[in-house]
């Protein structure tokens, strides 16, 4: 294995050891090394997996999240200009914000450690406590963010039918029930009269959508744009988890901006796929963002030197977001490879994602795959079970591969290769 002094320090991140930046030993004396003193037969460097037998490097699909920094992005950050963010006196913190708003179209934009921080500061900022907010039933909000706009923002989340995210307007209408804070009565000019508010139930504050969806598919602006129409007659903000922003702009193939165009606040990360190492950008008006600003606080989110990230992130942006396409491409490659295995059915994808079902012929467990994948070189999250298919043993299984930087022609023909031989021999 061979490390570059400028990207690679040397430090296995699961043991605490660091190694020479000037002498690295060789994968095979790492190896022995940790297991002699530690009893242990894998280590992880790096972001990269090292197998037991030292042959190769373990491949990663489970997610974009698993991106690292390249070699110019550390030392951009470690060349990044810094000060006290909380006091407003770091400059890099400040050009990454004057740039995320200005890719997203909006007044200005904040630095947040993580792209469910930035989704829970808009709730907390948008929403009156007790209210309620409308949104997928499978969005990443709802399913995927630990149940936090109860405990932070103190709303109720409402789920509303959105196959493959897009929201519709009959849908929305169906869910809506009376905007805070407005005449409940009186007509609001260009808007539609106020209902009666029924005191059983809480009022709608806020409206969220999520494009690229985390089911793979992107939403086309045909649809946000019917949903802003609505929220506007409501008087209801929107909020928008473009958590994978750029890579729903590349397959929808315009920019960025058009997407944002149709709500009032995005979120987007730094960290899926665009090899930053922490951090999202929450964007919205001018405002709104000051509010935010001190309800970040209070959720712990106010950093101090943070322009050493914030630089990841201006380099992620500068750089890496009109690389999201290849991602796209080859997942699409991996599909087409994936789909020609008996007993797999293919989703269509528009991302670099790839969702899959998989015919149980052998009465495995998921993880028992997983384990499979793992020790011929794969790491892939273990199945979901598909829905309505029977017991353990005899369900289908859902997959979810997922493409990124650290992917390309050569890792695809290993993972199609070993996707062969692992469906294969169940």
């Amino acid at each position: 294995m061979c490390f570059t002094a400028g990207w690679a320090d040397g430090k296995l991140l699961d043991m605490g050891i660091w190694l020479s930046k000037l002498s690295l030993p060789s994968e095979s004396d790492i190896l022995t090394s940790c297991r002699k003193k530690y009893g242990i037969c894998m280590i992880i460097a790096q972001g990269f997996f090292f197998c037991k037998s030292g042959s190769s490097i373990m491949i990663d699909i489970r997610s974009d999240t698993v991106t690292f920094p390249t070699k110019e992005m550390r030392q951009a950050m470690a060349d990044a200009e810094v000060g006290d963010d909380v006091y407003g006196d770091d400059p890099t913190v400040k050009k990454l914000e004057e740039l995320g708003a200005q890719l997203s179209a909006k007044e200005a934009s904040l630095f947040v450690p993580s792209g469910t921080f930035g989704n829970q500061l808009a709730l907390f900022t948008w929403c009156p406590r007790g209210t309620e907010v409308l949104l997928g039933e499978e969005s990443h909000i709802i399913q995927h963010e630990a149940g936090a706009a109860s405990i932070i923002a103190g709303v109720q989340t409402r789920p509303v039918s959105a196959p493959d995210g897009v929201l519709t307007v009959e849908a929305l209408a169906g869910r809506y029930r009376v905007t805070p804070g407005l005449p409940l009565t009186a007509p609001v000019s260009g808007r539609e009269p106020r209902r009666e508010r029924d005191p059983h139930v809480p009022a709608t504050s806020l409206i969220c959508l999520e494009n690229a969806h985390s089911s793979g598919r992107t939403v086309p602006l045909s649809a946000m744009n019917a949903v802003r129409t609505f929220a506007r007659e409501k008087a209801l903000p929107v909020h928008l988890d473009g958590a994978r922003l750029f890579n729903a702009a590349a397959a929808l193939r315009c920019p960025a901006a058009d997407i944002t165009g149709n709500v009032d606040s995005v979120m987007f990360c730094l960290s899926k796929g665009l090899c930053a190492p922490v951090g999202s950008l929450l964007a919205g008006p001018k405002d709104f963002i000051e509010e935010a600003r001190c309800k970040r606080k209070i959720m712990g989110g106010g950093m101090r030197q943070a322009g050493i990230l914030a630089a990841a992130g201006i380099f992620a942006l500068s750089s890496h977001t009109q690389l999201l396409e290849a991602d796209h491409v080859r997942a699409r490659e991996l599909e087409r490879g994936l789909g020609e295995i008996p007993g797999i059915s293919v989703e269509q994808g528009d991302i670099n994602m790839v969702f899959f079902t998989w015919k149980n012929a052998g009465g495995k467990t998921g993880g028992a795959v997983r384990d499979f994948f793992r020790d011929r070189g794969v790491l892939i999250n273990p199945p979901e079970p598909a829905a309505g298919t029977g017991d353990e043993k005899s369900r289908r299984w859902k997959f979810r591969f997922v493409t990124h930087y650290w992917i390309g022609d050569k890792e695809l023909e290993t993972i199609c290769a070993v996707s062969r031989e692992v469906f294969g021999s169940f």
